[in-house]
């Protein structure tokens, strides 16, 4: 079909006009009773998050999104566009997306008034009509709104009262469409109160010059629950013209986590001709780790933990098992707990500590949480497994050592020395003998579960050994593995 290029044919196409709030909410109902899926990549929020932005969008509410750093806010932002039109017309020229229909700036009206039927039309896309800013301290009016353009006002010998010598700013510029503020509460008092009052009375004032513009907005915000509701950034009145408070969450369950991370992570390294394949206990420990994060005590709640830190660590450990395999030039990428140990540098820096985490330091917490969660995991995999044989021989005086650059050959050669390790450690497991990769890395974190549960000893250099008299204590063996950490920082 082809597009109207004058207001005399638009009008002779039968094109409605709509607001955006009521375009959003035909286009969703159109999709809702196709049964389309929502928000693509989107996982975790179909039953929480998503049917209360369903119902904003249906309430024709501004809303904004509640959540710590790294749930998926600015993503689900940016994906509402997928409910705005292809394209919409507007009058040619216009910096604010005027409707031919009903022009709101003094530029689309003076058009209309000269050229009747005549009007120019161009035609705006979707991705012209979403506007995104981070609200930071240093944002000004000018930016938001407006300013008074001398230049303008010089060449076309207008007053500075004027409309005509407004450079609008990025609100304006997002009319019939989609303007979404991330961080408000960062956002200064004074923008605030400029931002409530176009979106309530419609009209601004630049330079003391009242101008008088009915936007026709979506609008979308995010913020941080801690500075959203303790600390009170947000000025009242625009809190109470906000329509829907939704609030994010992180994956409620590792299955989910680890779905997630599958999805993000670049993992795809067979540009040199490996395949990776990370096995279920080591995603399922890398998963854990943020968890063991999120609950402990020395780690700032009010930050959070990302789902980016599941996605980094993944990534990390698959480059040091890669480095690994250009070393010994094996085909087969398979991380091990050893792999887990050298993404340390993707773990400390997503992490705000509080002050007990400070006074141990970020390393030291890291390696921590490393083995509490492999602790968790491993007691999933093998509870009730008799791993005896195993520890009596490292009782006996017996060491291993296990460095994450040996190939998986000569690591298979020292592991058959431990009696019966591989063979139990295969009996929960979906792969057999011949599979020498995943073999080590499962073998490796068998040893590092019983490592956990103090039963074995382990070095800064991934050996193993008996547990001595003087780690039998408790409280010893956590002063003594926080001291072996030195090295690591």
């Amino acid at each position: 079909m082809h597009d109207a290029q004058t207001l005399g044919e638009l009008k002779a196409s039968g094109y409605r006009s709509r607001s955006v709030k009521e375009e959003i909410r035909e286009n969703l109902i159109t999709r809702l009773r196709k049964g389309e899926r929502l928000f693509s990549g989107i996982l975790g929020y179909d039953e929480t998050v998503i049917p209360q932005i369903v119902n904003a969008i249906l309430s024709k509410h501004n809303f904004i999104l509640l959540g710590l750093r790294g749930q998926a806010k600015s993503r689900i932002i940016r994906q509402l566009t997928e409910l705005l039109d292809e394209k919409i017309p507007i009058i040619a020229g216009s910096e604010i997306n005027d409707d031919p229909f009903a022009p709101v700036s003094a530029y689309g009206k003076q058009q209309v008034g000269l050229h009747g039927d005549d009007t120019r039309i161009d035609w705006a896309g979707r991705e012209n009509r979403f506007v995104e800013k981070l609200a930071t301290p240093d944002v000004t009016m000018a930016d938001i709104i407006g300013d008074v353009d001398p230049i303008k006002a010089a060449k076309g010998g207008h007053l500075l009262s004027d409309e005509l010598t407004i450079h609008f700013g990025m609100l304006p510029r997002a009319n019939r469409g989609i303007f979404a503020m991330n961080e408000l509460p960062d956002l200064a008092g004074k923008i605030q109160v400029g931002l409530f009052n176009i979106m309530q009375e419609g009209d601004v004032q630049i330079k003391g010059y009242p101008v008088r513009m009915p936007l026709d907005l979506l609008l979308v915000f995010s913020a941080n629950p801690e500075d959203y509701t303790a600390r009170g950034k947000i000025i009242t009145p625009l809190k109470d013209r906000i329509g829907a408070e939704i609030t994010t969450h992180y994956p409620r369950d590792i299955t989910l986590s680890a779905e997630i991370t599958r999805q993000e992570a670049w993992i795809d390294r067979e540009e040199n001709g490996t395949a990776v394949h990370i096995p279920e206990f080591i995603a399922e420990v890398i998963e854990q780790i943020a968890f063991e994060a999120r609950d402990d005590q020395r780690v700032d709640k009010r930050s959070g933990v990302s789902q980016r830190f599941s996605i980094s660590v993944t990534e990390s450990a698959v480059s040091n098992a890669e480095r690994r395999s250009l070393l010994t030039g094996e085909k087969e990428i398979v991380p091990r707990i050893s792999d887990i140990y050298a993404a340390l540098p993707a773990m400390t820096g997503k992490m705000e500590l509080e002050y007990e985490g400070e006074q141990i330091g970020a390393h030291r917490l890291a390696k921590d949480l490393i083995k509490r969660a492999s602790g968790v995991i491993f007691e999933g995999f093998f509870l009730g497994i008799d791993l005896d044989p195993a520890i009596q021989w490292f009782d006996e005086g017996n060491k291993l050592l296990l460095s994450d650059t040996a190939s998986a050959e000569e690591c298979v050669m020292l592991l058959e020395a431990v009696p019966e390790l591989i063979g139990t450690t295969l009996v929960p497991l979906e792969f057999g003998r011949e599979d020498k990769a995943k073999l080590v890395s499962a073998c490796e974190f068998v040893l590092e579960g019983l490592y956990t549960q103090n039963k074995i000893s382990r070095n800064e250099d991934g050996g193993f050994e008996a547990v001595t008299k003087a780690k039998t204590d408790r409280r010893g063996m956590i002063y003594e593995d926080l001291t072996d950490l030195e090295g690591w920082n």
